[in-house]
């Protein structure tokens, strides 16, 4: 029986390698998976099929399955959008680019806010709750059921007395397990309440690699909130591990609020096979501005559905277009081969690249692993900082003086190939400039790396630094 065992496995080695040679993203990574798919297939087997795809089966096609009837609806809203669109933002060169990757134009006749960490954000959201007269879309990787989760389930309660709909997303993988009688507070309401069921489907079933790391609101069609904060008391500092915690969000005032609602409304189908058909796609400049002023503003999706990987070649491009410097906020610093190229280039031409991660981290692998990476880049001079003041969760990049990107996408190669994720781009000069004072306020509380050198430090740390790396596609 053990003989029996041992040759199944071996077939199914055999087999999972032809899968691993056709559909593997690298030609690197296909060999080691070939590798080891034929000399340890008991653990390797079941490795690849939870870990060793780069494409999320089934949500492209879930779309177009909709499609139909959902035609007509889409080529008026598109149509809707026209007067809106912005030709070319600002001082921004790539911008073809960009378009043609993301599908979304820049917009103008938007307001965009600027919320420094989890009181300002939280009390932000709870407002444009209690704004909303028609609908609520609420979504969150991470949404927990403790006072920071039951302080919105109270609201969103409220607001369905009141007759207005509400639609609520998590995505199963990040927020865990919830009561049935926390749920069932919703139901009663007549609130949906979902997990995105990202194994759902045959492909899928194993698949725990992917993950909806997407933090959406959206209020009428009229107003959106994307950015770092999930829902749970850690944000606001309540972990006594990781506080004070140190994030970013956005609030949204615009047309481009329906961009956000589209990312909502996909995800959703996929969930639920519902179409949300009450909502609302007409387009309306932010309240006080006239035609012609407000913000340029594009909201970007991005995930393993995508056809192309549009994280890392939007962020890749994004990059190469600075000419005077970047800067980088974010928790988890593992880039890909072609952002670490686009920063290095950038070196070259002489830009200002800054990298800010927290020293201390929530996850220790990835800790480890940054420095490999921080290292390469600090010996062509980037000036690396360590966050000193807790935990830093943000994920904001400054280029130049006039473009500013605010979102989900950390650093890493999940958060390019793996997960579902929404980044705000602002090509505006002042809100540039408020970023710029956020990040040096950031810059005060942290450590500047002088002369650092991964080979320079004792063995043990080169070990775990290197060691960690070998795992940044999964980290």
């Amino acid at each position: 029986m053990l003989s029996i065992f041992f040759l199944l496995f071996q077939i199914a080695g055999l087999a999972t390698s032809i899968h691993a040679i056709l559909n593997t993203r690298t030609a690197q990574g296909a060999i080691a998976w070939v590798v080891s798919l034929n000399t340890l297939p008991v653990v390797s087997v079941p490795a690849y099929w939870v870990f060793g795809r780069s494409k999320f089966v089934g949500y492209v096609n879930a779309m177009k399955d909709s499609s139909l009837s959902m035609a007509v609806d889409k080529e008026k809203a598109y149509e809707s959008f026209t007067p809106y669109i912005v030709a070319e933002p600002i001082k921004f060169p790539e911008y073809r680019a960009i378009r043609t990757l993301s599908n979304s134009p820049f917009m103008g006749g938007n307001r965009v806010e600027l919320l420094v960490d989890g009181k300002n954000t939280y009390n932000s959201i709870e407002e444009g709750i209690r704004r909303a007269q028609s609908y609520i879309l609420f979504q969150f990787y991470i949404l927990r059921a403790d006072e920071s989760g039951n302080r919105f389930k109270n609201l969103l309660l409220e607001k369905a007395r009141q007759g207005v709909e509400v639609h609520i997303l998590y995505d199963e993988l990040g927020s865990g397990h919830f009561s049935d009688a926390w749920l069932r507070d919703f139901h009663e309401a007549g609130i949906e309440i979902i997990p995105f069921n990202t194994t759902q489907g045959a492909w899928n079933r194993f698949q725990i690699n992917f993950r909806n790391h997407r933090k959406i609101v959206v209020v009428d069609g009229r107003e959106t909130w994307i950015g770092g904060l999930n829902i749970g008391d850690e944000y606001l500092g309540k972990d006594p591990k990781l506080s004070p915690w140190r994030d970013t969000h956005l609030h949204i005032e615009g047309p481009v609020a329906l961009i956000a609602q589209s990312i909502f409304w996909s995800d959703w189908y996929w969930a639920d096979k519902k179409l949300l058909s009450h909502l609302s796609w007409k387009p309306e400049t932010a309240p006080g501005l006239q035609p012609g002023e407000g913000m340029d503003v594009l909201i970007l999706g991005s995930g393993p559905a995508d056809e192309l990987e549009t994280a890392s070649l939007f962020f890749t491009t994004a990059l190469n277009a600075a000419k005077k410097r970047i800067w980088i906020a974010t928790p988890y610093f593992i880039p890909d081969a072609a952002t670490s190229v686009a920063l290095e280039l950038a070196l070259l031409r002489g830009v200002d690249v800054r990298i800010i991660t927290p020293r201390k981290n929530d996850n220790w692998f990835v800790r480890h692993a940054a420095n490999v990476y921080l290292s390469n880049l600090a010996g062509m001079g980037a000036k690396i900082y360590f966050y000193e003041k807790g935990f830093m969760h943000q994920k904001a990049i400054l280029l130049d003086d006039n473009v500013s990107l605010i979102g989900t996408v950390n650093f890493d190669n999940r958060s390019f190939r793996l997960n579902f994720e929404v980044t705000g781009a602002i090509a505006d000069t002042g809100f540039a400039a408020e970023v710029e004072q956020m990040l040096l306020r950031d810059l005060q509380n942290s450590t500047e790396l002088t002369q650092y050198d991964l080979a320079r430090q004792g063995f043990w740390e080169r070990l775990k630094a290197r060691g960690s790396a070998l795992l940044s596609p999964v980290l």
